[in-house]
């Protein structure tokens, strides 16, 4: 298959590497620097290359922020059958979009980022399938990710959006949070380093992303249970009830298991 990966970022550059010792991988990016490091790849710098290249797939690994302009810059330089893929982890707009573009598509997320994720072992990571997605796509991406050994999952848009809210929202808002009140320690304990790790990781992200996850439509409600759970913990710390706090720290427990 001929496969055409917009963004020569992270995530593009691991599909680039991860597709190309199988299929005929090229990769646009308009900025050439960024394709210096590209292995056994063709590298497009320009929209003219793009139209010689025909490619029966576009994988669309733009930042969330340029996801659609990346695709319509595009469109006009695919052949008819191409398939259109997204792997953003905000699908804000693309089910409106694929829409009226023409095209077959698949919208996929996986549900790790080179942030925190070793690209090399991903057996403990998920991926999303987005149920309305075409069936080749599918098909392509489902056979992908379980050479992976990635746990999928196949969610409508809907569904994906809801999800997102819980697995990423309530980690992201709390990590702020933390983040938000803290001060320089000489003596950090192992669990402060912990969480300090994460927090400088979390900030490492674009901002667009990280405003785009928190701006989904399903975050408020995210956020109002951990202003629930803070307030009840912040009402047992007050009154120094040891029972609730037994109560409190088992439920916690539970919802680990």
């Amino acid at each position: 298959m001929k496969i055409l990966i917009a963004g020569a970022g992270k995530m593009g550059s691991f599909f680039c590497d991860l597709l190309s010792f199988k299929h005929d991988v090229a990769v646009y990016d308009p900025d050439p620097e960024r394709l210096r490091f590209t292995f056994n790849t063709r590298r497009f710098a320009s929209l003219d290359e793009v139209d010689g290249f025909a490619p029966d797939m576009l994988i669309n690994a733009a930042t969330v922020k340029y996801t659609i302009e990346a695709f319509r810059m595009l469109l006009p330089h695919l052949p008819a059958g191409c398939i259109l893929s997204d792997i953003a982890s905000v699908k804000t707009g693309l089910p409106e979009f694929y829409a009226g573009a023409g095209h077959p598509f698949v919208s996929t997320h996986p549900m790790f980022g080179p942030t925190f994720a070793s690209l090399s072992n991903l057996s403990n990571e998920n991926a999303i399938i987005i149920s309305e997605s075409d069936h080749l796509g599918k098909v392509f991406f489902k056979d992908l990710y379980n050479e992976l050994q990635l746990h999928i999952e196949e969610y409508t848009f809907e569904e994906h959006d809801e999800t997102i809210a819980y697995s990423l929202s309530i980690p992201f808002a709390s990590t702020l949070v933390f983040a938000g009140i803290m001060k320089h320690q000489s003596a950090p304990g192992t669990t402060f380093k912990r969480h300090m790790a994460i927090a400088r990781g979390l900030m490492s992200e674009d901002d667009y992303l990280l405003g785009e996850i928190l701006f989904n439509p399903n975050t408020p409600g995210q956020l109002e249970r951990i202003q629930e759970r803070l307030s009840e913990l912040q009402d047992i710390v007050k009154r120094r009830d040891g029972e609730a706090m037994r109560n409190y720290l088992q439920r916690v427990r539970d919802n680990l298991k």
